[in-house]
Protein backbone atom coordinates (compact mmCIF):
# COMPACT_ATOMS: atom_id res chain seq x y z
CA UNK A 1 0.00 0.00 0.00
CA UNK A 2 1.25 3.39 -0.87
CA UNK A 3 2.10 5.76 1.60
CA UNK A 4 -0.51 8.88 2.74
CA UNK A 5 0.83 12.33 2.78
CA UNK A 6 -0.65 14.85 4.65
CA UNK A 7 0.29 18.49 5.08
CA UNK A 8 0.26 20.65 8.21
CA UNK A 9 0.88 24.30 9.61
CA UNK A 10 1.30 25.05 12.93
CA UNK A 11 3.10 27.77 15.10
CA UNK A 12 7.08 28.22 15.69
CA UNK A 13 7.53 27.36 18.83
CA UNK A 14 8.50 24.32 20.77
CA UNK A 15 5.17 23.77 22.43
CA UNK A 16 3.87 24.52 18.75
CA UNK A 17 5.48 21.95 17.21
CA UNK A 18 7.63 19.47 19.03
CA UNK A 19 4.48 17.24 19.67
CA UNK A 20 3.01 17.50 16.69
CA UNK A 21 6.25 15.99 14.89
CA UNK A 22 6.91 13.41 17.26
CA UNK A 23 3.03 11.95 17.27
CA UNK A 24 3.14 12.38 13.37
CA UNK A 25 6.27 9.97 13.39
CA UNK A 26 4.86 7.74 15.99
CA UNK A 27 1.96 7.69 13.58
CA UNK A 28 3.78 6.99 10.61
CA UNK A 29 5.00 4.00 12.01
CA UNK A 30 1.90 2.73 12.69
CA UNK A 31 -0.22 3.56 9.78
CA UNK A 32 1.22 3.96 5.91
CA UNK A 33 -0.21 8.05 6.75
CA UNK A 34 3.03 10.39 6.44
CA UNK A 35 2.30 13.89 8.48
CA UNK A 36 4.40 16.77 7.52
CA UNK A 37 4.33 19.74 9.36
CA UNK A 38 5.55 23.13 8.73
CA UNK A 39 5.76 26.37 10.94
CA UNK A 40 5.20 30.06 10.87
CA UNK A 41 6.16 32.63 13.09
CA UNK A 42 2.96 34.47 15.19
CA UNK A 43 3.54 37.20 13.07
CA UNK A 44 3.01 35.19 9.99
CA UNK A 45 -0.11 33.46 10.99
CA UNK A 46 -1.23 36.83 11.83
CA UNK A 47 -0.71 38.17 8.48
CA UNK A 48 -1.79 35.44 6.23
CA UNK A 49 -5.51 34.45 6.22
CA UNK A 50 -6.13 30.76 7.32
CA UNK A 51 -8.80 30.51 4.54
CA UNK A 52 -6.29 30.89 2.28
CA UNK A 53 -3.75 27.91 4.39
CA UNK A 54 -6.65 25.44 4.34
CA UNK A 55 -5.98 25.38 0.37
CA UNK A 56 -2.83 24.25 0.84
CA UNK A 57 -2.73 22.29 4.24
CA UNK A 58 -4.34 19.34 5.34
CA UNK A 59 -4.19 19.93 8.95
CA UNK A 60 -4.27 23.26 10.76
CA UNK A 61 -3.37 24.56 13.70
CA UNK A 62 -5.34 27.71 14.33
CA UNK A 63 -6.91 30.13 16.56
CA UNK A 64 -10.43 30.07 18.15
CA UNK A 65 -11.55 33.46 16.94
CA UNK A 66 -11.17 32.65 13.62
CA UNK A 67 -14.15 30.39 13.61
CA UNK A 68 -15.97 32.87 12.50
CA UNK A 69 -14.44 33.33 9.54
CA UNK A 70 -14.54 29.07 9.67
CA UNK A 71 -18.40 29.21 9.16
CA UNK A 72 -18.29 31.86 6.93
CA UNK A 73 -15.77 30.54 4.50
CA UNK A 74 -16.59 26.60 5.09
CA UNK A 75 -13.22 26.41 4.53
CA UNK A 76 -12.68 23.46 7.50
CA UNK A 77 -14.70 20.76 8.12
CA UNK A 78 -16.80 20.88 10.77
CA UNK A 79 -16.53 18.05 12.92
CA UNK A 80 -19.83 17.33 14.39
CA UNK A 81 -20.28 15.72 10.86
CA UNK A 82 -17.02 13.50 10.60
CA UNK A 83 -16.07 12.38 14.26
CA UNK A 84 -18.47 10.18 16.56
CA UNK A 85 -20.77 11.78 18.71
CA UNK A 86 -19.12 10.38 22.31
CA UNK A 87 -15.61 11.28 21.19
CA UNK A 88 -16.84 14.79 20.98
CA UNK A 89 -19.00 14.78 24.03
CA UNK A 90 -15.93 13.64 26.04
CA UNK A 91 -14.12 16.12 24.77
CA UNK A 92 -17.01 18.87 26.08
CA UNK A 93 -16.72 17.10 29.08
CA UNK A 94 -12.84 16.93 29.54
CA UNK A 95 -12.50 20.71 28.39
CA UNK A 96 -10.07 22.90 30.10
CA UNK A 97 -12.38 26.21 30.30
CA UNK A 98 -14.17 27.05 27.95
CA UNK A 99 -11.47 25.73 25.65
CA UNK A 100 -13.70 22.98 23.92
CA UNK A 101 -16.59 25.64 22.96
CA UNK A 102 -14.56 28.08 21.54
CA UNK A 103 -14.21 26.22 18.91
CA UNK A 104 -17.67 26.09 18.53
CA UNK A 105 -20.07 28.52 16.06
CA UNK A 106 -22.88 28.74 14.71
CA UNK A 107 -23.81 24.98 15.60
CA UNK A 108 -20.73 23.26 14.09
CA UNK A 109 -17.49 22.51 16.19
CA UNK A 110 -14.50 23.55 13.67
CA UNK A 111 -11.83 22.48 15.67
CA UNK A 112 -10.43 20.43 18.67
CA UNK A 113 -8.99 22.16 21.79
CA UNK A 114 -5.31 20.17 21.55
CA UNK A 115 -3.90 23.02 23.18
CA UNK A 116 -5.30 24.92 26.13
CA UNK A 117 -4.11 28.31 27.15
CA UNK A 118 -3.97 31.78 29.41
CA UNK A 119 -2.14 34.96 30.56
CA UNK A 120 -1.21 33.57 34.29
CA UNK A 121 1.38 34.71 36.40
CA UNK A 122 5.13 33.70 36.41
CA UNK A 123 7.92 34.01 38.93
CA UNK A 124 11.47 32.75 39.80
CA UNK A 125 10.71 30.50 42.94
CA UNK A 126 14.52 30.89 43.19
CA UNK A 127 14.93 34.72 43.70
CA UNK A 128 12.01 35.29 45.89
CA UNK A 129 13.81 32.46 48.20
CA UNK A 130 17.15 33.98 47.80
CA UNK A 131 16.14 37.57 48.48
CA UNK A 132 13.30 36.28 51.26
CA UNK A 133 10.54 38.19 49.14
CA UNK A 134 6.96 36.59 48.82
CA UNK A 135 5.83 36.74 45.62
CA UNK A 136 2.92 39.23 45.13
CA UNK A 137 -0.74 38.21 46.25
CA UNK A 138 -2.38 41.52 45.21
CA UNK A 139 -2.35 44.46 42.29
CA UNK A 140 -0.56 46.82 44.81
CA UNK A 141 2.14 44.24 45.52
CA UNK A 142 2.53 43.69 41.64
CA UNK A 143 2.95 47.78 41.32
CA UNK A 144 5.10 47.91 44.28
CA UNK A 145 7.80 45.10 42.65
CA UNK A 146 7.58 46.86 39.29
CA UNK A 147 8.92 49.99 40.68
CA UNK A 148 11.59 47.75 42.10
CA UNK A 149 12.81 46.62 38.70
CA UNK A 150 11.85 42.98 38.81
CA UNK A 151 9.00 42.70 36.51
CA UNK A 152 8.33 41.71 33.13
CA UNK A 153 5.28 41.79 31.68
CA UNK A 154 4.61 41.38 27.63
CA UNK A 155 3.61 44.84 25.90
CA UNK A 156 2.79 44.02 22.42
CA UNK A 157 -0.39 45.62 20.56
CA UNK A 158 -2.22 41.89 21.00
CA UNK A 159 -0.43 41.44 24.35
CA UNK A 160 -2.12 44.67 25.63
CA UNK A 161 -5.52 44.01 23.69
CA UNK A 162 -5.98 40.78 25.82
CA UNK A 163 -4.45 42.41 28.91
CA UNK A 164 -7.19 45.61 28.14
CA UNK A 165 -10.18 42.87 28.29
CA UNK A 166 -8.95 41.80 31.39
CA UNK A 167 -8.81 45.15 33.16
CA UNK A 168 -12.49 46.42 31.49
CA UNK A 169 -13.56 42.95 34.02
CA UNK A 170 -11.78 43.83 36.91
CA UNK A 171 -13.09 47.31 36.95
CA UNK A 172 -16.97 46.28 36.35
CA UNK A 173 -17.85 45.15 32.97
CA UNK A 174 -17.37 42.97 30.24
CA UNK A 175 -16.59 43.76 26.83
CA UNK A 176 -18.30 43.12 23.45
CA UNK A 177 -21.77 43.39 25.33
CA UNK A 178 -22.86 46.05 22.36
CA UNK A 179 -22.62 46.35 18.70
CA UNK A 180 -21.79 50.34 18.95
CA UNK A 181 -18.76 50.30 21.40
CA UNK A 182 -16.52 48.03 23.16
CA UNK A 183 -16.90 48.95 26.79
CA UNK A 184 -18.47 51.70 27.92
CA UNK A 185 -16.59 54.74 28.76
CA UNK A 186 -16.33 55.21 32.33
CA UNK A 187 -15.14 51.23 32.91
CA UNK A 188 -13.12 51.96 29.47
CA UNK A 189 -11.20 55.08 31.60
CA UNK A 190 -11.00 52.86 34.43
CA UNK A 191 -9.29 50.04 32.67
CA UNK A 192 -6.79 52.48 31.10
CA UNK A 193 -5.84 54.07 33.84
CA UNK A 194 -5.23 50.64 35.57
CA UNK A 195 -2.92 49.72 32.55
CA UNK A 196 -0.99 52.77 33.24
CA UNK A 197 -0.44 52.74 36.89
CA UNK A 198 1.61 48.61 35.48
CA UNK A 199 3.21 49.72 32.30
CA UNK A 200 4.62 53.25 33.12
CA UNK A 201 7.08 51.70 35.87
CA UNK A 202 8.02 48.87 34.27
CA UNK A 203 11.05 48.72 31.53
CA UNK A 204 10.55 50.36 27.77
CA UNK A 205 11.74 47.25 25.93
CA UNK A 206 8.57 45.12 27.30
CA UNK A 207 6.96 47.11 24.48
CA UNK A 208 9.03 45.15 22.04
CA UNK A 209 7.93 41.66 24.31
CA UNK A 210 5.73 39.22 23.24
CA UNK A 211 4.91 36.26 25.65
CA UNK A 212 8.12 34.08 25.04
CA UNK A 213 10.34 36.92 24.76
CA UNK A 214 9.07 37.56 28.62
CA UNK A 215 9.67 33.95 29.45
CA UNK A 216 13.18 33.98 27.49
CA UNK A 217 14.16 36.94 29.48
CA UNK A 218 13.24 35.75 32.71
CA UNK A 219 14.82 32.14 32.18
CA UNK A 220 17.90 33.29 30.83
CA UNK A 221 18.53 36.20 33.07
CA UNK A 222 18.19 37.10 36.89
CA UNK A 223 16.98 40.60 35.88
CA UNK A 224 12.74 39.86 36.32
CA UNK A 225 11.47 38.06 39.32
CA UNK A 226 8.06 37.79 38.03
CA UNK A 227 5.41 38.43 35.37
CA UNK A 228 1.79 38.91 36.32
CA UNK A 229 0.37 37.86 33.42
CA UNK A 230 1.28 36.59 29.94
CA UNK A 231 0.12 33.57 28.08
CA UNK A 232 1.74 30.61 29.80
CA UNK A 233 3.68 27.91 28.86
CA UNK A 234 4.85 24.73 30.29
CA UNK A 235 7.94 23.96 28.58
CA UNK A 236 9.13 26.92 31.20
CA UNK A 237 8.35 25.17 34.05
CA UNK A 238 10.42 21.54 33.04
CA UNK A 239 13.67 21.17 33.94
CA UNK A 240 16.12 21.32 31.08
CA UNK A 241 14.39 23.38 28.61
CA UNK A 242 15.63 26.94 29.72
CA UNK A 243 18.72 27.82 31.91
CA UNK A 244 16.07 28.75 34.55
CA UNK A 245 12.55 27.46 35.15
CA UNK A 246 9.21 29.73 35.93
CA UNK A 247 6.67 28.10 38.39
CA UNK A 248 3.36 29.63 37.32
CA UNK A 249 0.60 30.39 39.46
CA UNK A 250 -2.92 32.21 39.77
CA UNK A 251 -3.34 35.91 38.93
CA UNK A 252 -3.46 38.71 41.43
CA UNK A 253 -6.35 39.87 43.73
CA UNK A 254 -7.39 43.43 42.35
CA UNK A 255 -10.94 44.75 44.13
CA UNK A 256 -10.72 41.52 45.97
CA UNK A 257 -11.58 39.36 43.05
CA UNK A 258 -8.99 37.51 40.76
CA UNK A 259 -8.17 39.01 37.85
CA UNK A 260 -9.72 37.04 34.45
CA UNK A 261 -7.11 36.40 31.96
CA UNK A 262 -8.45 35.80 28.04
CA UNK A 263 -8.21 32.25 26.93
CA UNK A 264 -5.69 31.69 24.13
CA UNK A 265 -4.20 28.17 22.99
CA UNK A 266 -5.05 26.56 19.77
CA UNK A 267 -7.46 23.93 18.15
CA UNK A 268 -6.61 21.67 15.31
CA UNK A 269 -8.91 21.76 12.16
CA UNK A 270 -9.23 19.54 9.13
CA UNK A 271 -9.10 20.98 5.65
CA UNK A 272 -12.41 21.52 3.88
CA UNK A 273 -10.00 21.27 0.35
CA UNK A 274 -8.27 18.24 1.80
CA UNK A 275 -7.66 15.07 -0.77
CA UNK A 276 -7.39 12.82 2.20
CA UNK A 277 -9.84 13.93 4.50
CA UNK A 278 -10.27 10.41 6.15
CA UNK A 279 -7.11 10.39 7.20
CA UNK A 280 -6.59 13.90 8.44
CA UNK A 281 -9.69 13.30 10.14
CA UNK A 282 -8.03 10.12 11.68
CA UNK A 283 -4.77 12.03 13.04
CA UNK A 284 -6.81 14.66 14.27
CA UNK A 285 -9.01 12.09 16.52
CA UNK A 286 -5.67 10.63 17.64
CA UNK A 287 -4.32 13.35 18.65
CA UNK A 288 -6.36 14.99 20.28
CA UNK A 289 -7.99 11.93 22.39
CA UNK A 290 -7.34 11.68 26.03
CA UNK A 291 -4.98 9.06 26.21
CA UNK A 292 -2.35 11.01 23.58
CA UNK A 293 -2.92 14.33 25.25
CA UNK A 294 -2.06 12.76 28.76
CA UNK A 295 0.59 11.18 27.83
CA UNK A 296 2.52 11.33 24.35
CA UNK A 297 1.35 15.12 23.45
CA UNK A 298 2.22 16.33 27.18
CA UNK A 299 5.56 14.15 27.51
CA UNK A 300 6.99 15.80 24.07
CA UNK A 301 6.81 19.51 25.25
CA UNK A 302 3.12 20.29 24.16
CA UNK A 303 0.43 21.39 26.50
CA UNK A 304 -2.84 19.86 25.98
CA UNK A 305 -6.46 20.80 25.43
CA UNK A 306 -7.88 17.48 27.05
CA UNK A 307 -8.30 17.66 30.68
CA UNK A 308 -7.11 14.38 31.93
CA UNK A 309 -3.22 15.81 31.27
CA UNK A 310 -3.89 18.89 33.42
CA UNK A 311 -4.97 16.50 35.98
CA UNK A 312 -2.36 14.01 35.31
CA UNK A 313 0.22 13.56 38.37
CA UNK A 314 2.44 11.99 36.42
CA UNK A 315 2.06 15.45 33.82
CA UNK A 316 2.67 17.77 36.76
CA UNK A 317 5.32 15.89 37.42
CA UNK A 318 6.72 17.06 34.64
CA UNK A 319 6.78 20.38 34.59
CA UNK A 320 6.39 21.80 38.43
CA UNK A 321 3.06 21.68 39.22
CA UNK A 322 2.06 23.90 35.81
CA UNK A 323 -0.89 22.63 34.92
CA UNK A 324 -2.32 22.21 38.32
CA UNK A 325 -1.73 25.84 39.53
CA UNK A 326 -2.73 26.98 35.79
CA UNK A 327 -5.89 25.07 36.08
CA UNK A 328 -8.05 27.48 38.14
CA UNK A 329 -7.17 30.41 35.52
CA UNK A 330 -8.15 28.56 32.62
CA UNK A 331 -11.65 27.97 34.46
CA UNK A 332 -12.00 31.52 35.17
CA UNK A 333 -10.84 33.14 31.74
CA UNK A 334 -12.72 35.01 29.44
CA UNK A 335 -13.65 33.45 25.40
CA UNK A 336 -13.33 36.41 23.10
CA UNK A 337 -15.91 37.21 20.39
CA UNK A 338 -15.53 34.66 17.30
CA UNK A 339 -17.78 37.07 14.72
CA UNK A 340 -16.62 36.60 10.92
CA UNK A 341 -14.60 40.21 11.13
CA UNK A 342 -13.64 39.91 14.52
CA UNK A 343 -9.94 39.20 13.80
CA UNK A 344 -10.00 42.65 11.64
CA UNK A 345 -10.51 44.58 15.12
CA UNK A 346 -8.06 42.40 17.02
CA UNK A 347 -5.04 42.71 14.92
CA UNK A 348 -5.63 46.57 15.13
CA UNK A 349 -6.81 47.48 17.93
CA UNK A 350 -3.59 47.14 20.37
CA UNK A 351 -1.97 49.76 18.45
CA UNK A 352 -3.77 52.81 20.17
CA UNK A 353 -3.56 51.35 23.13
CA UNK A 354 0.03 51.02 23.01
CA UNK A 355 0.72 54.61 21.68
CA UNK A 356 -1.17 55.43 25.26
CA UNK A 357 0.87 53.70 26.81
CA UNK A 358 3.89 55.47 25.77
CA UNK A 359 2.27 58.62 25.86
CA UNK A 360 1.28 59.29 22.33
CA UNK A 361 -2.60 59.49 22.97
CA UNK A 362 -4.95 60.48 25.51
CA UNK A 363 -7.35 57.66 27.11
CA UNK A 364 -10.20 59.20 25.26
CA UNK A 365 -8.76 59.10 21.99
CA UNK A 366 -7.54 55.03 22.70
CA UNK A 367 -11.37 54.43 23.15
CA UNK A 368 -12.59 56.39 20.30
CA UNK A 369 -10.03 54.46 17.79
CA UNK A 370 -10.99 50.78 19.60
CA UNK A 371 -14.55 51.51 18.92
CA UNK A 372 -14.46 53.02 14.95
CA UNK A 373 -12.55 49.77 14.65
CA UNK A 374 -15.08 47.67 16.18
CA UNK A 375 -17.55 49.36 14.00
CA UNK A 376 -15.58 48.77 11.08
CA UNK A 377 -14.92 44.90 11.67
CA UNK A 378 -18.68 44.44 11.47
CA UNK A 379 -19.61 46.54 8.91
CA UNK A 380 -16.83 45.24 6.84
CA UNK A 381 -17.61 41.80 8.23
CA UNK A 382 -14.40 40.72 5.90
CA UNK A 383 -10.94 39.42 7.18
CA UNK A 384 -9.65 42.35 6.11
CA UNK A 385 -5.40 42.71 6.18
CA UNK A 386 -5.14 46.24 5.26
Amino acid sequence: MSKIILKGITWAHSRGITPLIAYAQRFGELYPVEVIWEKRSLQEFADFPVEKLAEKYDLLIIDHPWVGCAAATASVLPLEQYLPKEYLDDQLQNTVGGSHLSYNYNGHQWALAIDAAVPAASYRADLFEKNGRKVPATWKDVITLAKEGKVAVPAVPIDLLMNFFTFCIANGSTPFLSKEEVIDEATGLAALETMKELYAVVDKKMFDYNPIAVAEAMTITDDYWYCPFAYCYSNYSRPGFAKNTLTYTNLVNKNRKKLRGTIGGTGLAVSAFSRHKEHALWFAKEIASSKCQSTFYVEHGGQPGHKAAWISEKANCLCNNFFKNVLPVMENGYVRPRYNGYLFFQDHAGKPLQKYLRGNLNAFEVLQEMNELYKKSYLSNLIVKS
